[in-house]
């Protein structure tokens, strides 16, 4: 049973699309954290959301932020394993969650999913890093001030997630209506030539 779905999956034209979509997505979210950025100020958590809208098997959104951050820490080092699972589990969330609600993949809800998930990121996160780490003191107040610290790294989240959110869904949203007019009009982009005598 297994192996005739694996068969389906393979011979579905699914597969190399979703493939070079993970693949781009993955690159642009590795390249990103690469390249010289404001902290947190990263496409992850946008291309997980968008995965989910864009995927025809859409478990593998998860793929998205997981590949890119172990592709990502292999080159810019990896850290303390307990709070590199938190990072990957919050960053994995929104394909998660979108992927299992479709009321949360409804277009409407996309900025608010994307705001959302650096909120949930910058709770989880910084709870993980208190609790793992000995930077701060093992008590509300260490607490409180781990919060504070991270205030700036949530608002590059957002700001990240909210700019490559409008990136990702508006660039495929204009390539869509790109096409769909074309379609719809062949000829505007034929030249007119002239007639030979």
């Amino acid at each position: 049973m297994l192996s005739t779905s694996l068969s389906r999956m393979r011979n579905s034209p699914a597969l190399p699309t979703d493939l070079l979509m993970i693949g781009f997505l993955v690159g642009l979210d590795v390249a990103a954290r690469l390249l010289p950025h404001a902290p947190d100020f990263t496409p992850v958590a946008a291309t997980a959301l968008f995965a989910v809208s864009v995927l025809r098997v859409r478990a593998w959104s998860v793929i998205v932020p997981i590949a890119a951050m172990m592709f990502g820490d292999a080159m810019l080092g990896f850290y303390d394993l307990r709070v590199m699972a938190v990072v990957y589990g919050a960053l994995a969330l929104p394909a998660c969650a979108a992927s299992l609600s479709s009321r949360l993949r409804r277009p409407r809800l996309t900025f608010p999913m994307l705001l959302s998930s650096s909120l949930i990121f910058f709770l989880v996160t910084n709870f993980a890093v208190w609790a793992f780490s000995p930077i701060y003191a093992a008590n509300a107040a260490g607490l409180i001030k781990c919060y504070i610290a991270g205030l700036p790294f949530l608002r590059n989240m957002a700001e990240g997630d909210l700019f490559w959110g409008l990136v990702l869904f508006g660039g495929y949203w204009l390539s869509q209506n790109i096409r769909t007019a074309k379609a719809e009009n062949p000829t505007a982009d034929a030249v007119a030539l002239p007639a030979r005598s």
